[in-house]
């Protein structure tokens, strides 16, 4: 799972790092305009945590500009507590709106709640399809209960496809998910990948579930179990 948390307090923002690191990667932007850029660019979050008084664009601008692109829960996080605040917010598609200073366990069982309601198979620290279980925190794969060497960007390729079963990852989205926006990598590198991940399935019978769609993208699915060779 990914999250963007837009926070002009860097020491907070530090914090609410620390707090949600074994939910989620984050990545702590600081001001509004580059929460705007960040989106402009791709739409790649399951969640965006977004402060109201931002130096730059503040957290409404950033947040009808999301909403135009995306689909992403939003959660207002801001010192304000006026009811015209959070009505605003509502309006504009946030999904939550929580109040400065809050504390760890509410943070986290809202954020773990935004989360599920956007994502089926999120299931906080766990994710399980079959007999493939994922440890969330130590990012490691085991199959009947064997580990199964499946690491690094291969686990992060596999995890968000299964966390998105049945829904269709164009290349682009998964390359930058996975490898980032910024990456100077080339895209064909998804491919290799995605190639060795089915390799190291196929062992194990689950290679069928990854699909693969001509000039579309891939695709985790129990639907036409078939497994698909071809390359985008």
């Amino acid at each position: 799972m990914k999250i963007l948390l837009v926070e002009d307090d860097k020491h907070l923002s530090k914090a609410m790092c620390e707090m949600l690191k074994t939910v989620a990667d984050v990545t702590p932007v600081y001001d509004g305009d580059e929460a705007l850029y960040i989106f402009e660019q791709s739409n790649i979050y399951d969640l965006v945590i977004l402060d109201i008084m931002l130096p730059g664009a503040d957290g409404f601008t950033v947040l009808k500009a999301i909403r135009e692109k995306s689909k992403s829960p939003v959660m207002m996080l801001t010192a304000r507590d006026s009811v015209r605040d959070k009505v605003k917010g509502l309006n504009l598609g946030a999904d939550d709106y929580l109040t400065k200073p809050f504390y760890r366990d509410e943070f986290l069982a809202r954020v773990e709640a935004l989360l599920r309601r956007s994502n089926n198979s999120f299931q906080g620290l766990q994710l399980k399809f079959k007999n493939l279980e994922f440890d969330i925190t130590h990012k490691t794969v085991t199959i009947d209960g064997k580990p199964v060497e499946i690491v690094g960007k291969t686990y992060d390729i596999l995890e968000y496809l299964v966390r998105n079963q049945d829904i269709i990852i164009p290349k682009e989205q998964l390359f930058n998910r996975v490898w980032g926006i910024d990456s100077e990598t080339v895209w064909s590198v998804v491919e290799v990948y995605v190639s060795n991940l089915r390799k190291v399935l196929r062992e194990y019978g689950y290679d069928g579930y990854l699909k693969t769609l001509r000039n579309v993208g891939y695709m985790w699915s129990e639907k036409n179990q078939e497994s698909r060779e071809d390359t985008l």
